[in-house]
């Protein structure tokens, strides 16, 4: 969180006399807060190969949890974050009142379940050790994953995301203890199995696609990440220019190049 709060001082510092976040000038810069990998990344990309032809001038301000990126929006620090999926952003507004508009999906992270001490599913033990994310939407993916791959069974939910109250089986007595999600990577040295959102994954030098026991499926996943911005404002033309962008040709080979299937275009 301290490095977010340097990042973004920074950047505003760097600023002289540029018009502040909120601008709907077409010229003015566009900040965008982002997490490290891939979002920022994706949008480092935009930003040195593609911005200056579109006549867009993008600002990246990195982010290194998921709660300072939509208080930066909120306080109109930032024009627009990019690393949430639409189910993140509803339970954040509902809990926060957040008046926010997501545009169209970019990419899926798929979560996946990782172990240092077991190489398949079938190895772990009762009683193990199991570390999912603290926050509700990424705690229920969470839940669900383990149970699509027949560690415990659920209650029926619906469209409400499970929490830990709604495992119905657990076989094999599994411990599953909530922790952040950007500490997981570095908690699984005291775990039998995390499960790990892909970009923090990325982040802590896993790859999910060869390190992963299972990894969530792409198919029909409603867990897209998405720019998000304030509502009213998703007709800012500098919006407009990076959402065009954030879907165009260019983007998808880079994401298919960079991330050999870590990381999955939607579009």
């Amino acid at each position: 969180m301290a490095t977010a709060t340097l990042t973004l001082a920074l950047a505003t510092a760097c600023g002289g006399d540029e018009p502040a976040a909120g601008s709907t000038d077409p010229a003015a810069v566009l900040k965008v807060g982002a997490s490290p990998v891939p979002h920022a990344e994706i949008l480092n990309y935009i930003r040195t190969d593609l911005a200056a032809k579109e006549g867009l001038n993008l600002e990246v301000v990195e982010f290194t949890d998921y709660i300072q990126p939509n208080v930066a929006l909120q306080d109109e620090q930032i024009d627009a974050n990019y690393f949430q999926t639409v189910p993140y952003l509803d339970e954040q507004k509902r809990s926060r009142g957040y008046e926010f508009t997501p545009l169209e999906g970019v990419h899926v992270e798929p979560l996946g379940i990782y172990s240092r001490r077991f190489d398949s599913l079938d190895a772990v033990p009762n009683g193990a050790q199991v570390g999912i994310p603290n926050d509700p939407t990424n705690a229920g993916r969470s839940l669900r994953l383990l149970a699509d791959k027949g560690l415990i069974t659920l209650k029926d939910t619906g469209e409400n995301a499970p929490t830990a109250l709604d495992v119905d089986q657990n076989a094999k007595q599994l411990k599953i203890t909530e922790i952040e999600a950007a500490q997981l990577p570095r908690s699984l040295q005291d775990l039998d199995l995390a499960v790990i959102n892909g970009n923090y994954a990325l982040e802590g030098g896993l790859t999910p696609a060869e390190d992963a026991l299972e990894l969530e499926s792409a198919e029909n996943n409603p867990n897209a990440n998405l720019l998000v911005v304030r509502a009213g404002e998703e007709d800012d033309p500098r919006v407009r220019k990076l959402e065009a962008l954030l879907h165009s040709p260019e983007v998808k080979k880079f994401i298919e190049d960079k991330y050999q299937g870590a990381v999955i275009a939607t579009f």
